[in-house]
């Protein structure tokens, strides 16, 4: 059945909360560009529920790079992958710090730099003029990417209220072309330099601040590249939004944005994680074919995370302001996450 969700587009800045922490009712809604200041997520009211983070991931021809700073009070999360695409080869490595150690992050999205700074651990993500600055380096691998923001491009900003006390303001913000460089050092202690090629380098952000519940199970998808000489960008989510209101799916076509107002269906085996999946509605008929499956499991005391982030590509077909556009071979993921956090 259709579940069309019926949104409010936001036009001019807004704060996420009110003084005394709780949500602003007049910052629920979506924006086609960063608007809201998340200021008030700053660690010294309800501490132990503010999650704040900066996720970067960047696909190319060769290689799939992400990119994580993050704070959830009680600790700093920091992680940087890239996996070779050539051979399987993967480089994962990440921190825990205690208290949110280690992690600079700006109080709203452009104020300043976000930084991580943990044992093997470095990176930072720095606005510059022409996009964000991405750098990194860990045992095994250093970066500088930039992801370049064109003029006029679009992202995807949404409020997500599950009550006056817990809620979350995303930023998704999808087919950022990439340009730079990778350097992977090999078991011969040589070391290999891998130039981004330009058109076919992509980057994503997703940019969080809120207070969530302690148990959450989300899906997240997104993919970039160019179909038919149009660049096109996709971000879809479910689970975590629904029955809230609002949704976190939309399409970017040659950078316009297009809200797809409507709670998605995604289909899955959770017995074979790279079988086809479906994401549709009326909206979209999406098929996913992953390629590979990225596992990941942490389990602290108060802190636990299972997630499987597939990528692969996208085909199939999205609406966009009305037109029905075409979607083949789209690099992109898909996950399925289950938070205790």
């Amino acid at each position: 059945m259709p579940r069309t969700i019926v949104e409010r587009e936001l036009t001019t800045p807004v704060a996420l909360c009110l003084p005394d922490g709780s949500l602003n009712p007049a910052a629920v809604g979506w924006s086609r560009t960063p608007l809201h200041d998340t200021s008030g997520i700053d660690g010294r009211r309800v501490w132990g529920r503010n999650k704040r983070w900066e996720y970067w991931a960047v696909t190319t021809p060769t290689h799939l790079i992400a990119l994580t700073v993050s704070s959830i009070d009680y600790a700093a999360v920091h992680a940087v992958l890239v996996h070779d695409r050539r051979t399987g080869a993967t480089l994962d490595r990440s921190a825990i710090v205690p208290f949110g150690g280690g992690a600079t992050l700006p109080a709203s999205l452009g104020d300043g730099p976000a930084r991580a700074r943990a044992k093997g651990i470095s990176i930072d993500v720095e606005e510059v003029e022409g996009g964000t600055l991405l750098r990194a380096e860990v045992d095994g691998a250093r970066l500088e990417i930039l992801a370049e923001l064109p003029e006029g491009h679009e992202r995807l900003g949404v409020v997500v209220p599950w009550s006056t006390r817990r809620f979350q303001y995303t930023v998704k913000d999808v087919a950022r072309p990439a340009t730079g460089w990778l350097e992977l050092d090999s078991a011969e202690a040589r070391r290999e330099r891998i130039e981004l090629p330009a058109g076919e380098s992509w980057a994503v952000l997703d940019h969080g601040r809120g207070r969530w519940p302690y148990r959450m199970v989300w899906n997240w998808g997104a993919a970039s590249g160019t179909v038919d000489g149009r660049t096109i960008g996709l971000q879809l989510g479910g689970k975590w939004t629904d029955r809230t209101g609002s949704t976190e799916n939309a399409v970017v076509v040659d950078g316009r944005l297009s809200k797809i107002e409507e709670e998605l269906d995604w289909e899955y085996d959770e017995r074979d994680w790279l079988a086809p999946w479906r994401i549709h509605g009326v909206s979209a008929d999406l098929r996913f074919e992953p390629f590979w499956d990225r596992v990941s499991a942490t389990e602290l005391i108060v802190f636990g995370s299972h997630g499987h982030q597939c990528f692969g590509h996208y085909s199939g077909w999205v609406l966009a302001d009305g037109e029905r556009v075409e979607v083949s071979g789209l690099l992109g993921w898909a996950e399925d996450v289950r938070n205790r956090w």
